[in-house]
């Protein structure tokens, strides 16, 4: 057989069930011959999108895989393997590269070399005879330790090259995880059980270790409220009264003001990275206790009083243990904090009423989300937003209900990446109602890939808002656009959505969204791609605090 038979073989035998891709590339008609489908995008990063989002619905037990040809193709996909390495997503790339008799052109792009600064581990296969050792090393990379995306290079000549069939001895790769030091578990409950105020933020790793339930019973023995960094969003229950919302550059004021009082936190399954979109500072004077299964992410940003190592799952069923022991009978009572929750967050909801229930003409997104909230049930859905104002718009106020039920991204924010993510996801998810909200600048991005979606029968629904204009850069460009214009974008989206073979409707009235909604989950229901566009204010009005 050939080495991109091979290949195909072992994809198949970890339970790849398509190829997102975009040709010209041998591994394509190998795979597709070995019955794994091909789902040809338009432009490389959306293909990487559609991987990294099936990945993470599939909380890393299946790997999206994406392919490409060498140069052109291996370049434009850069941008989507950030995403995916800046947020800890384990996907497989699996670029062809340049004949080994011209790879070490000085002048050639070698994605080995161009990808390791954004990618988990990065190797060549140089001999038919290695294809199974390099298979086996990238899948094993893949599902232990830290998640991050890893790339294996096939150079042309060795893609059709022949190999002996002995040589595929390859065995599924098993995935295994370590707990915590049992000490270190035990002063951290120790300080979590004398402590006044403690909060816990959880990460996208309690996602990834499938740790919502035991982070939700810990929660509740300490009575401890939760937020989420936005990776996270989604880890927790949002609907939980334990739930302070997703602590990122904008934020529900409940993360601020229990981060602000508080003087225990216990990080489980996050990074701690200062990021201003991504994550809520922690202020200064705060005992943390740090459980994360990557060392480099201890005393990153912030000193860890107790470090503990560990995949969330084990290391939080320690402590539910540990906590038990140190508590006795001595249990919390939940009225307090629950009632302090309630006491910030109702007034804060009054506040923005205005905005989200508005009747204003051109509609103002906030209404956009609050109807969507309102006639959508949240359990039923999986939902993700675009870079910029959408973003900034959704995650205070919708509340995730279940574990990824959201998508949240954004350490590396190219706009358009959520179309790819959102149409991983119902590759993931099929049963599910997955929507993406976008702005007019993200759409100009990526939108032709919503035909992708239309042609391979992704049913999604993108939601486009649509207000003729970069609102997120009102401050940063107002001499340029006072002379020039800069910040005029245009377009009449929904035409391009019917246009390119979906169902699409354009809204214009505030009191029509929630039936367009409806009709839109019907369409999709029926299994064709639609497309929402509505035509909104230029909001740009977030909930910020403590910046």
């Amino acid at each position: 057989m050939r080495v991109v038979d091979a290949i195909s073989q072992i994809l198949k035998r970890e339970g790849v069930g398509f190829l997102a891709c975009y040709p010209t590339n041998t591994l394509i008609e190998a795979a597709a011959a070995a019955g794994i489908k091909p789902l040809i995008c338009r432009q490389e990063r959306v293909g990487v999108g559609i991987a990294d989002g099936y990945t993470r619905i599939s909380n890393g037990r299946r790997i999206g895989v994406f392919t490409m040809q060498a140069g052109p193709g291996a370049e434009n996909a850069f941008s989507g393997i950030t995403t995916a390495y800046s947020d800890s997503v384990p996907v497989l790339l699996l670029p062809v590269g340049h004949a080994r008799s011209t790879s070490q052109v000085h002048h050639f792009f070698r994605s080995t070399q161009s990808y390791a600064t954004v990618t988990k581990w990065t190797e060549e296969i140089a001999l038919a005879s290695h294809t199974s050792d390099v298979m086996r090393r990238a899948f094993s990379l893949l599902k232990m330790g830290r998640p991050g995306p890893v790339l294996v290079e096939i150079p042309a000549d060795v893609a059709t090259e022949e190999m002996n069939e002995d040589d595929l001895s390859y065995t599924l790769v098993k995935r295994t995880v370590s707990g915590a030091n049992p000490q270190d578990i035990a002063e951290a409950a120790r300080i979590l059980v004398q402590a006044h105020s403690p909060v816990i933020i959880a990460g996208q790793g309690v996602l990834y270790a499938e740790a919502s339930d035991e982070l939700v019973e810990l929660a509740e023995l300490l009575q401890a409220p939760v937020t989420t960094p936005l990776e996270g969003k989604s880890a927790f229950p949002e609907t939980h009264p334990l739930s302070l919302g997703t602590g990122a550059g904008v934020m529900p004021p409940t993360v601020h003001e229990f981060l602000r009082a508080a003087d225990v936190i216990l990080a489980i399954g996050a990074s701690l990275t200062r990021h201003s979109i991504v994550a809520a500072p922690i202020p200064p004077g705060k005992t943390i206790i740090h459980a994360t299964n990557d060392e480099r992410d201890l005393n990153k940003h912030y000193t860890a009083d107790v470090p503990i190592l560990g995949d969330a799952k084990p290391v939080l069923s320690q402590f539910i243990e540990a906590v038990k022991d140190a508590q006795g009978a001595n249990r919390p009572k939940p009225d307090a904090v629950i009632a302090k929750i309630k006491e910030i967050r109702d007034p804060w909801l009054e506040q923005w009423k205005p905005k989200l229930t508005s009747k204003d003409v051109p509609i103002n997104p906030y209404r956009v989300f609050w109807e969507f909230m309102r006639a959508m049930d949240p359990r039923d859905a999986i939902i993700t937003h675009d870079a910029g104002s959408p973003r900034n718009q959704l995650v205070p106020f919708y509340q995730a209900p279940i574990p990824r039920s959201y998508i949240g991204w954004g350490k590396s924010h190219a706009l358009g990446t959520g179309l790819g993510l959102i149409m991983g996801a119902k590759l993931a998810a099929p049963e599910k109602f997955c929507v993406n909200f976008m702005g007019d600048a993200a759409f100009g991005m990526t939108g032709l890939d919503f035909e992708t979606a239309v042609r391979c029968n992704i049913p999604i629904l993108t939601v486009v808002l649509n207000n003729n204009f970069m609102a997120a850069e009102t401050r940063h460009m107002a001499t340029s656009h006072k002379l020039f214009g800069t910040q005029n974008v245009g377009g009449n989206y929904a035409d391009i959505g019917r246009a390119l073979g979906g169902w699409s409707e354009r809204v214009e009235d505030p009191d029509k969204i929630a039936p367009a909604f409806e009709r839109a989950k019907k369409a999709t229901g029926d299994g064709k791609a639609a497309l929402l566009e509505f035509i909104t204010s230029r909001e740009h009005d977030y909930s910020r605090f403590g910046q």
